[in-house]
């Protein structure tokens, strides 16, 4: 699990971790933090806007959403890990979207036809958006599925997950809250 936060990867976690350790020990820890999770280069910034055709219903463009949080997450229809993100980001989407949550996933497969079939299989409630051109995904700079980036109500990229599993729905979920809670 890769969380991305403003400051930086789990720093909070590593003071903590500091108190119990001598001092070269924890600077090895923090290296290695530090070396295994590059900083995301869009935290803090305004996130890119976009307009994109969606699998059904209407077409999106983020920047109508400002004021909401945000949710965007980008998969692909050969990606494993991404259908269990989909379901999860869509019971989080049912509890809070009456909190101004809104939830978008962007399909970065090559084939459209390929992308709809797999965004009408997912059975979720929010926007499957296309980008077979891969022009968003470039803008998010995405290196890797599923990453998912929380948007917070001003239209700042707050935080970013990179790859997916199980445990790390908790993280999630406490990083969503804040932002609504904001």
């Amino acid at each position: 699990m890769i969380w991305q936060r403003p400051d930086g990867p789990r720093r909070r976690d590593l003071a903590r971790a500091g108190a119990r350790l001598r001092p070269g020990v924890l600077a090895l820890l923090a290296a290695t933090v530090v070396a295994a999770e590059p900083r995301y280069p869009l935290m803090g910034q305004a996130a890119p806007d976009f307009a994109l055709h969606a699998a059904a219903g209407e077409n999106v463009r983020l920047s109508e959403h400002r004021g909401e949080v945000i949710v965007v997450s980008f998969w692909s229809s050969r990606c494993t890990p991404c259908r269990s993100q989909l379901t999860s980001l869509n019971r989080s989407y049912q509890t809070y979207r009456s909190a101004g949550l809104q939830v978008y996933g962007v399909g970065v497969d090559d084939d459209p036809a390929q992308s709809r079939e797999f965004a009408h299989s997912a059975q979720v409630g929010f926007a499957m958006l296309l980008d077979p051109a891969k022009g968003v995904a470039r803008s998010y700079e995405v290196d890797e599925l599923p990453m998912t980036v929380l948007i917070d109500r001003n239209g700042l990229i707050r935080y970013v997950l990179r790859d997916y599993s199980q445990a790390n729905d908790t993280l999630y979920l406490q990083e969503l809250r804040a932002l609504l809670n904001e």
